[in-house]
């Protein structure tokens, strides 16, 4: 297999110009949006688009994975404030409100949430992200349980429950108020 050439500067302008036009009617439309519609906006003709991206999925799976990307960023980051003297359930709590109001207005964060630890999060992108989120909030959730925060028995599997079931069609207010209620739940007694 021969390696894969850089592409021309203007292949690289039009594969910048889908990507985030693809961003913005995913983010607003969800995963439905047709790939004429994103071409049109991108002022790109559809054959060049599917020159980029030779089916939605591919499309879909690239935006969902560059989306997701800055969540990856933001786990790690809670971590590495945990490490240096931030009350971890503090850490894991500002998280999990910052994920909840970006899955709430960002539909294609949205899909890769409700993808992660799923058999639907197959794209290599999407696995590698995964794995650096699972990791940090392994190690927040441990942090929070040593510092006698958190429940001992909770696990990376309830979180990602609490996630996947984050209340995003309801108004702020009654988004935090959710979250305050389900980590009661989750706090040492």
């Amino acid at each position: 297999m021969s390696p894969q050439r850089p592409l021309r500067a203007d292949a690289a302008r039009n594969r910048a110009r889908i990507m985030a036009t693809a961003h913005e009617q995913i983010t607003e439309h969800g995963a439905g949006v047709s790939m004429e519609r994103i071409a049109a906006a991108s002022g790109v003709a559809v054959g060049t688009l599917y020159k980029h991206f030779p089916n939605k999925t591919d499309l879909v799976n690239a935006v969902i994975a560059a989306s997701f990307a800055p969540v990856a960023d933001d786990a790690e980051d809670s971590l590495r404030r945990a490490g240096q003297g931030a009350p971890a359930m503090e850490e894991l709590t500002g998280f999990l409100t910052r994920l909840m109001d970006t899955v709430a207005h960002n539909q294609a964060v949205k899909a890769a949430a409700h993808a992660l630890n799923t058999d639907h999060a197959v794209h290599p992108a999407m696995r590698d992200l995964e794995a650096r989120v699972t990791s940090a909030l392994g190690q927040l959730l441990r942090a929070a349980q040593a510092q006698g925060e958190l429940r001992t028995d909770c696990t990376v599997d309830d979180l990602y429950l609490v996630l996947s079931t984050f209340p995003t069609d309801q108004a702020p207010a009654a988004r935090v108020r959710w979250l305050a209620l389900v980590l009661t739940g989750l706090i040492a007694r």
